[in-house]
This record gives structure tokens, C-alpha cells and sequence, in this order.
């Protein structure tokens, strides 16, 4: 396998633990219409690995604010704080939805952060996290941890 190319294999068993959603911001990549990526979360440029325990399901979006960081500045204390990680954190732990599920709060210093730096509440998304609500197709089921 060359760099930055994921086996089919491996996709796979990361779409299905992903359940199809960015592992970040929860939208389905059959809502979205593009094709979504595969995210080390922590990059190889940190020594991170391309494996199942270190690799997600990550929108074009949430994946190019992410870029290569794993850490970013609270916008609450004004400190570092880490991302969130998919793999080793709960989602529901860090974040909540609020306003008829269409805007994402962080509810500690990783989920603020990560709000934050993945620019999580950016109004397309807002507006169509509406839509989806609307019609029955948000918020996504959250698996039991």
C-alpha cells in the first residue's frame, strides 16, 4: 500500500464502525452528496498510523479545518486543548445538540475546541441540519459505547 491510499479492506471496516457519518460533525455522507475521506487522527507527520484504531470517517470539510493538527486554542479559556478523538473519546460526552438539533455545542474542552477549529456551525451546515430535522433524517442514532 503507497502512502496515503487506504486498502479497500481497511474503508470498509471504517465505514461500518462509522455507521457512514463524519466521525466529527455526525453528517451522513449519503446526506451530503461527495464522497467522504478517511482521517488519521493522529497524522502520520505526529507518528500516527494508517489502522483501524487510529483512522475515521471524516467530511471534506471537517477534514481540511482539521488538517494536521490534534491540537487547537479553547475559544472559552484561550488555552491548547486536544481535538476530540474519534476513536478513543464518546461523542456524546463531548458535544450536544441545541436549537432543534442544528447547532453542535461542545460540552468540554476537546468538543469546544473541536466545535471551534473544524468551524462545526458553519451556516450551510446549520441550514441543512434544519432540513434534515425536518424531514426526519437528523439527528443520527448514536451507537451505545
Amino acid at each position: 500500500m503507497t502512502a496515503g491510499r487506504i486498502a479497500l479492506r481497511l474503508r470498509k471496516l471504517i465505514l461500518a464502525r462509522d455507521a457512514g457519518r463524519c466521525a466529527f460533525c455526525r453528517c451522513a455522507e449519503s446526506l451530503i452528496g461527495v464522497t467522504f475521506e478517511i482521517d488519521h487522527v493522529v497524522p502520520r507527520s505526529a507518528g500516527g498510523t494508517t489502522s483501524l484504531d487510529n483512522l475515521c470517517l471524516c467530511c471534506p470539510t471537517c477534514n481540511r479545518h482539521k488538517a494536521a493538527r490534534t491540537h487547537a486554542v479553547d475559544p472559552t479559556t484561550g488555552e491548547s486543548a486536544p481535538l476530540f478523538h474519534p476513536i478513543h473519546d464518546t461523542w456524546q460526552e463531548h458535544f450536544w445538540w441545541r436549537e432543534g438539533a442544528t447547532l453542535l455545542v461542545g460540552c468540554t474542552a476537546a468538543g469546544r475546541t473541536t466545535v471551534a477549529a473544524l468551524h462545526m456551525n458553519r451556516p450551510v451546515m446549520v441550514e441543512l441540519r434544519r432540513y434534515w430535522a425536518a424531514t426526519g433524517l437528523h439527528p443520527p442514532p448514536e451507537r451505545a459505547v
